[in-house]
């Protein structure tokens, strides 16, 4: 696929770059082919939805990108770091470092504070809190009266929002979502797509998010589509009609 050019934006240089990944399991007798040679980068600031029918390839992709899963062929770079050729340890410290993850099911430590959850990651890895960037964030998630109670005492929305904080609090090169809003209701979920949109926005920080639903998909300033493992489109600024039209022709494909 030939990728479209988006007038309105300025080029920067790719936070993430993948070239001619391709992702195989070996089955038995007949491989999967999970993904086959996808080509995609992802600018620094860019807010971009991994969208596709049910077993396309979106959540493996999101996998080879953030260093989860390993690829059959092909590189993924972020920054200057060819990721497909680091060891365990490596990868450990980059996906610490450099990488922000927000999952479906928050993943709260449920004996910590929400304060402490935020900042556990950085205590792990014995970084200097920013603790100016903290209070940003606390501030712009609506998080202050809320520190200190522990994760079964705030909502759902809630408990996303500190697993947002906690993504972003250390400037990674990139944030991963998967199906960040899967698990909450549809307030809460507008919610924190608005913020990470404004997270990219504001901060310039590039999130790469997997998910099903057109009405998130909107939120972002690109989704791009696979089917049977290929990237086979994608739409700049997209809506969610487009974005469900889209899918509906490659469902019936």
């Amino acid at each position: 696929m030939s990728a479209v050019a988006d007038p309105t934006r300025v080029a920067t240089p790719p936070v993430v770059v993948a070239r001619g990944v391709s992702k195989t399991y070996d089955s038995g007798a007949t491989p999967v082919h999970a993904l086959v040679n996808v080509n995609v980068e992802f600018a620094r600031g860019a807010f971009t939805a991994i969208m596709g029918p049910s077993g396309s390839g979106k959540s493996t992709l999101m996998h080879c990108l953030a260093g989860l899963d390993t690829v059959t062929s092909g590189s993924v770079h972020v920054g200057d770091t060819d990721i497909t050729t680091l060891r365990d340890a490596q990868l450990t410290t980059l996906r610490r470092d450099r990488i922000g993850f927000v999952f479906q099911s928050f993943n709260l430590l449920p004996m910590l504070t929400a304060r402490d959850n935020i900042l556990l990651p950085a205590r792990i890895a014995g970084r200097r809190v920013d603790m100016a960037r903290f209070d940003a964030l606390v501030e712009t998630v609506g998080l202050r009266e809320r520190l200190t109670h522990l994760p079964s005492a705030l909502s759902g929305g809630q408990q996303q929002r500190v697993a947002v904080a906690r993504a972003l609090l250390a400037s990674p090169d990139v944030v991963y979502a998967d199906e960040p809003t899967g698990n909450l209701d549809s307030r809460s979920g507008a919610e924190i797509l608005s913020f990470l949109r404004e997270s990219a926005e504001r901060l310039g920080q590039t999130i790469v998010m997997v998910t099903h639903d057109p009405v998130a998909a909107s939120y972002a300033n690109r989704a791009i589509f696979l089917r049977d493992g290929r990237l086979v489109d994608e739409i700049h600024q997209p809506t969610a009609e487009a974005v469900s039209g889209r899918l509906l022709r490659l469902e019936e494909a």
